[in-house]
């Protein structure tokens, strides 16, 4: 089982701190399923993916870009490099770390909360 989190979860800000406060209670939760998990010989994980060009996040940009006298092309152009990243992920690199928590060759990971965010949170 793969529970999937946000960034907020380990990057809160102040704007957001109801959603960072869920998406830390995503990983909280499949951390103690986890752990019952293993007596039930089922494993647990979470993936806290950065940002991912979906469907979402364009609609996001097509919203944001106006208000800030920018086109919809030029926002999403900018926000990696202020964000401390050199593209946005993908989709199916997101899938394909889940193929791989869900594949026999993670049979021993569990409990763990993976990361793939481009290197945009910095901290530990």
């Amino acid at each position: 089982m793969v529970f999937i989190s946000g960034k907020p979860a380990l990057d809160p800000k102040p704007g957001f701190a109801a959603v960072a406060a869920i998406n830390a209670a995503i990983i909280a939760l499949a951390k103690a399923f986890a752990e019952r998990g293993i007596k039930d010989g089922v494993q647990v994980n979470s993936v806290v993916p950065g940002a991912v060009m979906t469907g979402r996040r364009r609609s996001f940009f097509e919203k944001w870009a106006p208000a800030h006298n920018l086109t919809v092309e030029d926002a999403i152009k900018k926000f990696p490099e202020e964000a401390g990243i050199s593209r946005f992920g993908k989709p199916e690199e997101i899938a394909d770390l889940l193929g791989y928590l869900l594949s026999p060759a993670a049979k021993w990971m569990t409990g763990a909360s993976m990361r793939m965010d481009g290197g945009e949170i910095k901290g530990i």
